[in-house]
């Protein structure tokens, strides 16, 4: 079990709030147990555990400067690829097309579980005509195969079929269970008559050897038409182009992808040189690193492969972002399928707008019929969605039920009552522009707020920055340790951010396998891994490693359990602008509801000074210290706060404003959840009181019906197991508000001592004088106001620069339209500027919203300020001994002239 999941589901609810409610259920019974508690977000737009979002409408967060959005979901671009068989093919298909009818006919005469099935077989001979003609001649020779042995023994057969039938939700089973079926029913018959099964046996020779002919000709107008279409797409001419090929049959699949062994043939692709894998119903779920399944072949085309032929097995489950060309080489009679399939491609993560081609033959009856149908969706989309999100499709088997084609088909292959005319018209009757709009624009919208407040989510998307983590980061980690753990990255290539990792050693397995429940499977070998995500957009069959990704999970795991002795020795550090030494004790602490469930959990540093002044510190200080390369004296600390003293501190300046601040939300959360659950839970509890007044009034009435009193009996039970249900969430709900901290842990405690370098000609210039830096921050604090900014100063809490300007919204006090993090460098005169380590990686990670102010003069009474936005893209030069980063004003790759004078405000922007 787990505390925590996600609950995503592509099945539309159809409009009907019911529906939906019942699908809610399975996130909270008690929630949505009723329709009035849906009814109640719906008035508030505002709703427990969830958010409502059609996947067309996501955008990422507006562009700051712009405000440009970009849609979360490209484009799917679906083309019909229109093709006429070879008058060959047609004499074929028109042969072929006789026979099924025949049988057809038959088995409609034939009311029975034979005759069903006799029926099916035929409809799927027809089905793999449009597929290839290798499929429908391996179909005609299993079957001419197993009635020749019918032939030998008719008795057998006939006891044999007596349970045999085909199942009613055969289109809802997998693909490998189908294949299985077809197999078994390829040996039903119309007619176990020995003449009529020779006639029968002969017929289907005939056809098996036409088939073989056209094959042997190569004149298949299908295949042509495919390779065609690869050659215009450049398939043949881009090695490094992915493409993906859907067929719904195993036997094409070998067709165009077989390795020529064990029966198979030497697949088409294969002769034309492509690189292939493929995805079947015979294979098994498997992993990344287990040859010959379906996740393995995923990576395989991910890392190598330029093909993957697949059937309807990689329908669900697989994850191709880094594709964006389909073809679906044969179309299934199911449509519903087709969203399936193009899923697979058009997903989130995908950078390009997806191009996917529909095969279809436009001189067969089943042919026309799915041009009919195509031709019908892409005037509604023209209509519904003109962007071509996809939306037409992912609402297509609401209104076009799933088995209705094909039992159209087969009604039309026996002459009952059904024509490919009457089909077309079927199609053009439902599938129908109304309907779809009802559908698409469903009263469910109300559930999401249709304006959102973009200057509050710019604001606080900017303030998000702050404490994300920055690939250079992540990679700088990673690559730290990875020798540690006997992992070898290589670049490969000089200055590339990107690397060949090769296989895992066994060490780490263990430690794999451990976490393997909360991050998912290690795999035993990676290929190019990156860690930046933009990267991805280059080549999108990178490997990309982030927290959470179980390689750089196991590699955290293993390096914090080999530096454990080191972390309870402590560690010294050299600070270059302190003249005093100090002491850092570093803390873990975690907040809890009363249910025992984590809310928060961080880590925390106090610093103390030898004058035992105690004070809260980020993390990020570390990132400005330099390391001690030998062991060196530290101060005596006997006369300073003890381990208690210092937690005393922690807990009153740090964990309890966090404390409040998570009592704050979870009061938020509970006293929604709350009010769903006393709406739902009372609306339920009061329908069956009027239930068992009801029965009550029925007895007392001298009702004989029968179980009356059995029914009184469920009723009051019922009423019992909400009621408990209801006080049972009361509790809930007020252990979850209910607040503490817990699990503080003192993970290590290092002393810091004045860097002993610091009044060193190459290094005196980086450090700090405390009374220039604190006119230059009131230099300017007092140009940000004049500007009508409100300015929060953060000099003390090392999070990587100096002061927070907002410029709030002139309605809305509370919501800040833009903001700035600002880092000030003053100097007496002019000079040098340097960046400490932490400032410039939080100018790394927060790019255009860092700021640096550089204010010369301070020492004169005119300072002057200069204005650079996104400092990072400037030439540094880093100083590896002090962890520092100078600016080179007289860059050739980027230079930039500081002025002497005041600078009008934003006047540097150019440096974006």
């Amino acid at each position: 079990m787990t505390d925590h999941y996600l609950l995503m589901t592509a099945t539309p609810h159809k409009g009907d709030p019911k529906n939906f409610c019942l699908f809610l259920n399975l996130l909270d019974r008690d929630v949505y147990g009723d329709i009035s508690s849906l009814e109640d977000a719906m008035d508030r737009h505002e709703a427990p555990f969830y958010l409502r979002r059609v996947k067309e409408a996501l955008v990422t967060f507006p562009e700051p400067e712009t405000g440009h959005v970009k849609a979360l979901f490209t484009r799917r671009n679906v083309t019909t690829t229109e093709f006429q068989i070879s008058e060959e093919e047609l004499d074929f298909y028109d042969r072929l097309t006789r026979y099924v009818e025949d049988q057809s006919i038959k088995a409609a005469a034939d009311d029975s579980a034979r005759g069903r099935a006799l029926a099916f077989t035929m409809a799927m001979l027809q089905r793999r005509f449009a597929s290839s003609l290798y499929a429908v001649r391996r179909s005609l020779e299993r079957m001419r195969d197993k009635r020749e042995r019918i032939l030998k023994d008719p008795e057998g057969y006939r006891k044999e079929q007596v349970n045999k039938r085909l199942p009613e939700d055969f289109d809802d089973l997998t693909d490998e269970e189908q294949q299985d079926i077809i197999s078994e029913l390829e040996d039903v018959v119309a007619d176990v008559d020995p003449i009529a099964l020779g006639e029968e046996i002969g017929e289907l020779s005939k056809l098996i050897s036409h088939a073989r002919e056209l094959e042997t000709r190569e004149v298949e107008t299908k295949l042509i038409a495919l390779k065609e279409l690869l050659t215009s797409q450049g398939v043949f001419a881009d090695p490094k182009m992915k493409l993906l090929v859907f067929t719904e049959h195993k036997d094409t699949l070998d067709y165009l992808a077989g390795d020529g062994r064990d029966g198979r043939p030497m697949g088409k692709l294969r002769e034309w040189g492509l690189s292939l894998t493929q995805i079947h119903g015979g294979m098994k779920i498997g992993d990344r690193d287990i040859p010959g399944t379906r996740i393995f072949a995923e990576r395989d085309f991910r890392e190598s492969a330029q093909v993957l032929v697949a059937t309807e097995a990689a329908g669900e489950g697989i994850n191709l972002q880094f594709c964006w060309l389909m073809i679906n080489y044969d179309i299934p009679w199911n449509p519903v399928r087709l969203e399936q399939r193009m899923g697979r491609i058009h997903r989130y993560g995908q950078e390009k707008d997806c191009l996917i081609f529909n095969f279809v033959s436009t001189n067969t009856r089943e042919g026309r019929v799915l041009h009919k149908l195509f031709e019908r969706i892409e005037a509604i989309q023209d209509d519904l969605d003109p962007k071509r999100t996809g939306k037409i499709f992912n609402v297509l088997g609401d209104v076009f039920p799933a088995n209705q084609l094909e039992k159209m088909l087969r009604d039309m292959y026996a002459h009952n009552q059904m024509t490919e005319e009457l089909i077309k018209q079927r199609i053009v009757e439902q599938v129908d522009l109304g309907r779809f709009e009802g559908i698409t624009k469903s009263t469910l919208e109300g559930l999401a707020k249709k304006e959102l407040n973009l200057s509050a989510i710019v604001g606080k998307s900017a303030e998000a920055k702050e404490r994300r983590l920055v690939p250079e980061v992540i990679e700088d980690f990673f690559l730290n340790s990875a020798p540690m753990t006997s992992l070898s990255p290589k670049p490969v290539k000089t200055n590339a951010k990107y690397y060949k990792l090769g296989r895992v050693p066994r060490n780490l397995w263990p430690t794999g396998e451990r976490l393997e429940p909360r991050f998912g499977k290690l795999g035993r070998e990676y290929g190019n891994i990156v860690f930046d995500k933009e990267l991805l957009k280059q080549d999108a069959t990178l490997e990309w490693v982030t927290p959470g990704h179980p390689l750089f999970e196991v590699v955290r795991e293993d390096v914090l359990g080999q530096v454990q002795e080191h972390l309870k020795r402590g560690a010294v550090f050299f600070d270059l602008q302190s003249q005093i030494p100090f002491r850092l004790d570093v803390f873990g602490a975690s907040i809890r509801d009363g249910r025992g469930n984590v809310l928060s959990k961080r880590l925390f540093v106090v610093q103390t000074g030898m004058d035992g002044q105690l004070a809260i510190k980020q993390p990020t200080i570390f990132l400005d210290l330099t390391p001690a390369e030998t062991p060196l004296p530290v101060p005596d600390d006997a006369a300073l706060p003890d381990r208690n003293q210092v937690e005393v501190v922690l807990l009153e300046r740090a964990l309890n404003p966090l404390l409040e601040e998570s009592r704050r939300e979870r009061g938020r959360e509970v006293s929604i959840i709350s009010r769903h659950i006393e709406l739902s839970l009372n609306a339920i509890i009061n329908r069956e009181n009027l239930l068992l007044a009801d029965l009550i009034s029925q007895k007392e009435a001298g009702s004989s019906e029968q179980g009356i009193e059995g029914r009184i009996k469920i009723s009051e039970d019922k009423l019992l197991e909400l009621d408990h249900r209801l006080q049972g969430r009361r509790q809930e709900l007020a252990q979850e508000s209910q607040c503490s901290v817990s699990d503080i842990q003192h993970i290590g405690r290092t002393w810091v001592l004045p860097h002993p370098e610091r009044e060193t000609p190459g290094i005196a210039p980086m450090v700090s004088d405390p009374e220039i830096e604190r006119i230059a921050v009131q230099a300017v604090i007092a140009h940000e106001e004049a500007e009508g900014r409100m300015v929060e100063s953060v000099e003390s809490d090392n999070r990587g620069f100096d002061l927070i300007s907002r410029r709030l919204h002139p309605e809305d006090p509370q919501t800040a339209i833009d903001v700035r993090f600002i880092e000030v460098k003053g100097r007496s005169h002019i000079g040098e500027i340097a960046l400490t380590s932490n400032e410039y990686r939080t100018a790394q990670r927060m790019k255009n919203d860092y700021w640096l102010y550089v204010v010369f003069h301070c020492a004169s009474a005119s300072p002057s300020i200069n204005i650079l936005r996104n400092p990072v893209t400037l030439d540094w030069q880093p100083i590896v001994k002090v962890e520092h980063y100078r600016l080179k004003a007289n860059s050739i790759r980027h230079p930039v002239e500081l002025q002497e004078e005041r600078a009008k405000y934003g006047a540097q922007d150019e440096t974006e």
